[in-house]
């Protein structure tokens, strides 16, 4: 006799990690291609860390590092959070891209007199293109093989 089928049953609301946790005010969300950014912020002297380092040493590259400083600098706001950044998937540009929108929604939420601004330099749309799937009896997405007449 086959045992019967045991419907799953949902993980507690006791194992999810709360704002108390991380001590922070505010959470929120940014992705870009393959990348998702969750950037938790609270009132502070202006530290921005990514995966545990600061940012500037996760971001290596000069033009990385101000597409993260860029919605801080729209809404005159550097210097006065502190915020924790866990960022995965995509390589450094998706991630520093899903960064920026992470911390341009937090802004928002956290003040929305900062939403013209901050959408008049398109920091708060989401960027949907991402890569395009590889075809089947075709080299990539869209190359194909030489043409032979003959």
């Amino acid at each position: 006799m086959r045992e019967p089928i045991i419907p799953m049953q949902r993980k507690s609301q006791n194992n999810c990690k709360s704002l108390q946790t991380y001590n922070m005010d505010k959470i929120t969300v940014g992705r870009r291609k393959a990348s998702v950014a969750r950037a938790y912020v609270k009132s502070g002297s202006g530290n921005i860390t990514v995966n545990g380092k600061d940012y500037k040493e996760y971001f290596s590259l000069v033009y990385l590092q101000n597409k993260v400083e860029a919605p801080l600098k729209v809404s005159d706001s550097e210097g006065k959070f502190d915020i924790s950044i866990n960022v995965f998937g995509g390589g450094v540009k998706g991630q520093s891209e899903a960064v920026s929108l992470a911390i341009a929604r937090a802004l928002v939420n956290d003040n929305p007199e900062k939403r013209p601004p901050l959408k008049k330099e398109k920091l708060l749309r989401r960027d949907a293109r991402v890569v395009e799937r590889k075809k089947t009896g075709l080299r990539k997405a869209r190359k194909r093989e030489q043409y032979s007449k003959r």
